[in-house]
């Protein structure tokens, strides 16, 4: 009992001490969830990676095909975030929109997971797609996802699989709202 009181101790002081602290809890950056009701709800990225989160590969390649990635990326499913809002069902479309004015619609269907188109590594659609789960993401490879690369929250495509490679468009950059629609 008394080790376990002094491995208390030494925890706490380490916390007191800020040797450990929330990675995200220094960016500033708001995200605007709005619900199809038009209820909104402003979360903190240290909110975001609070929830509970999914990992796995990331690799996108744009539309003039420049490769981002492999990466292990981290976050939350776009379909369990918007629970925060009332959630989002059939027929509904999700709007995401970044700071630079860029929009994605994604639709429940793709939400799922489903109608993404999957890639090899030698950009050839594969017969067979792996399962895809869009997230938004907050870290890669470990840290916090850069500004410069488009974070720090960024949709991405997740697989379990490595080297599936998805469509850039969908990778939105710098996401500082989503909003159901329908």
């Amino acid at each position: 009992m008394r080790n376990l009181l002094l491995i208390l101790v030494i925890f706490a002081c380490i916390c007191a001490a800020g040797c450990i602290s929330d990675p995200y809890a220094e960016i500033d950056w708001p995200l605007t969830l709005v619900g199809a009701d038009g209820n909104e709800k402003v979360m903190t990225v240290s909110e975001i990676a609070s929830l509970p989160s999914v990992n796995g590969n990331g690799y996108a390649v744009s539309t003039v095909g420049i490769k981002y990635g492999p990466y292990n990326i981290t976050g939350v499913p776009l379909i369990e975030l918007l629970n925060q809002v009332g959630g989002v069902h059939e027929g509904q479309t999700v709007h995401v929109s970044a700071a630079d004015g860029y929009l994605w619609v994604f639709s429940y269907e793709q939400l799922l997971g489903e109608d993404l188109l999957c890639l090899d590594a030698n950009l050839k659609e594969m017969k067979n797609p792996a399962t895809m789960t869009p997230i938004l993401m907050y870290a890669a490879d470990g840290a916090p996802y850069p500004y410069d690369d488009g974070g720090p929250l960024r949709v991405a495509t997740m697989t379990a699989e490595p080297d599936v490679i998805t469509e850039g468009s969908l990778w939105v950059k710098w996401v500082d709202r989503i909003e159901i629609h329908g």
